[in-house]
């Protein structure tokens, strides 16, 4: 299955979580915290204007971002946990 985002959405496969913390303490996965940081997998076309206009993404395919934690609506694409988003909701490219 192939997803397209639409307008000024992306599609983002979020990063696994720590599984232990620095001091080497294992995290069982109900105590885990939602992963804010993932990989762009697909954009869609960019905001359109008033006027009709269409503004292109500031990210693209392949970076890596940090997003809002409750960001989005998870969805399953053959299998992975994926995440669309709008571009809004990107706080930063991490590089």
């Amino acid at each position: 299955m192939k997803v397209q985002p639409l307008g000024d959405r992306v599609l983002v496969k979020p990063l696994e979580a720590k599984e232990t913390t620095k001091g080497g303490i294992v995290i069982p996965d109900t105590a885990k915290e939602k992963p804010q940081e993932g990989e762009i997998i697909a954009v869609g076309e960019g905001r359109k204007t008033d006027d009709g206009k269409v503004i292109a993404l500031s990210v693209k395919k392949g970076d890596k971002v940090l997003y809002g934690k409750y960001s989005g609506t998870e969805i399953n694409v053959e299998g992975d946990e994926h995440l669309i988003i709008r571009e809004e909701d990107i706080l930063a490219i991490i590089k």
